[in-house]
């Protein structure tokens, strides 16, 4: 395959994918600049696999295996080097704030971040729709599992929903 080609299919993946990309790269990094390191690893990893994608499942599927893959390996890489770092939230930096951002996709994401790794892939595809099988497929663990960590996941994010109906008095 020509690098040529290598890069057209990435384009065409991030164009027609960015949501998925958007969606891993939010539950694992809670930094802008995290969220922009995960992301250019998760393109990268995406750009090398490109050559060994033999079509023998769908782009989503394979997709979503190596940001996850990445993700993970980013996120455990990450965490190790945290207590040598010194926080850039303190430093004097221009945001552009967003008035429309949905104040419950922020929990949300808040809430998925909180979960362990394979419990935060599992709720990420959930929310795209996948099935329990596909599920098994990319995180590679048995269906019945996935219905079990499901299950906890929905238990948990409903529990955490209460709570903050009940600190807010809604």
């Amino acid at each position: 395959m020509t690098e040529t080609k290598q890069q057209e299919i990435l384009h065409d993946w991030l164009t027609r994918h960015k949501g998925l990309f958007f969606k891993v790269v939010r539950a694992y990094a809670h930094t802008e600049e995290d969220r922009d390191d995960l992301f250019q690893e998760i393109t990268l990893q995406v750009w090398r696999s490109i050559p060994n994608f033999r079509g023998e499942s769908a782009e989503t599927t394979w997709i979503y295996r190596i940001a996850f893959n990445t993700a993970i390996r980013w996120h455990s890489k990450e965490r190790k080097h945290q207590e040598g770092r010194q926080s850039m939230e303190s430093a004097p930096v221009l945001e552009v704030q967003s008035n429309h951002q949905d104040e419950r996709l922020s929990w949300l994401y808040e809430q998925i971040g909180r979960l362990s790794e394979v419990e935060k892939s599992l709720c990420l595809l959930l929310l795209d729709g996948f099935s329990y099988k596909e599920m098994s497929n990319i995180v590679g663990i048995s269906e019945s599992n996935v219905a079990v960590k499901i299950h906890r996941i929905k238990k948990y994010l409903q529990e955490q929903s209460e709570k903050m109906t009940a600190n807010n008095g809604i």
